[in-house]
């Protein structure tokens, strides 16, 4: 009986990848994960409802590779998960060859580790997922880590930018960029709630270079796009954009950006349409 979409396609590699470990099975994978405590699919079903099977069992294939590898940081653990998740890859498939479920182990890791300080939500401000994304990365994360984690939402569009801050409890952050001398200044904040939401800032930005200078401003270390992006995240294709070598890319290529955005639309896409092409 299959146990998750498009079963068959999936299964040659799966079980390949848990052999490296000597987990014979899928249902041996989810005891291995018993046994230590933990119900991941059950634990999946409970962040994400409506998630399809698959999810749950890459997650439950994950943890058991984590906790055969002997994992004991969550940075660790996380990076252990990926390897699951990219085992469900259907080969051929765009997510396999961009090495999609290692970068969201990676950008897991990242998140996780005390290096990191803020984390940007890269987001079309239509999509409430965002919004979502962003409260489960605060809370989760920072309950193994001993620096909190900054979050941050940063996508087109002012007003929409408030809704998501006050439908969600977030702080809704406006910024005035100067196009001449690249300054940006804070000329409205607002907290839709007392309690931990109140700490993901939220802004809007009318295009490409007001959003990168509102990363420079809240010295963002990870940045993603709502829809995690595979050649972004990915650790194999290319590293992860970091505060530093953001603002080193944007100054290099300032010179170029009044030309692009003109053509390039602030979507959720466009951090790599603007930024990728250049490295």
């Amino acid at each position: 009986m299959a146990l998750f979409e498009s079963y068959e396609r999936r299964e040659k590699q799966i079980l390949a990848k848990l052999a490296e470990y000597g987990i014979n099975s899928i249902e041996e994978a989810a005891e291995v994960t018993k046994a230590a405590g933990l119900d991941v699919y059950k634990m999946i079903e409970g962040i994400q409802p409506i998630c399809f099977e698959n999810a749950k069992w890459a997650y439950t294939v994950g943890a058991a590779i984590a906790i055969k590898k002997g994992c004991r940081k969550a940075s660790e653990a996380a990076a252990a998960i990926g390897e699951g998740l990219q085992s469900f890859c259907i080969p051929g498939s765009v997510a396999d060859q961009r090495k999609v479920g290692l970068g969201h182990g990676n950008l897991g890791k990242m998140l996780l580790e005390e290096d990191t300080e803020c984390f940007a939500f890269l987001a079309g401000h239509e999509s409430f997922a965002a919004a979502e994304g962003a409260i489960g990365i605060a809370e989760k994360a920072n309950k193994v880590r001993q620096k909190p984690l900054r979050v941050i939402l940063n996508g087109l569009g002012k007003d929409a930018a408030q809704i998501i801050a006050r439908i969600n409890g977030f702080t809704y952050v406006e910024t005035e960029y100067d196009y001449y001398t690249g300054e940006l200044k804070e000329v409205f904040r607002k907290a839709y709630s007392d309690g931990p939401r109140a700490k993901v800032n939220c802004y809007g930005a009318n295009d490409v270079r007001e959003g990168v200078a509102i990363m420079w401003k809240e010295n963002v270390d990870v940045p993603s796009p709502e829809t995690p992006p595979t050649r972004l995240v990915s650790s194999i294709q290319l590293q992860v954009p970091t505060k530093k070598s953001v603002s080193k890319l944007v100054k290099n290529t300032s010179p170029l950006l009044p030309a692009v955005v003109q053509d390039v639309l602030f979507t959720r896409t466009t951090w790599q349409q603007v930024l990728l092409p250049t490295v």
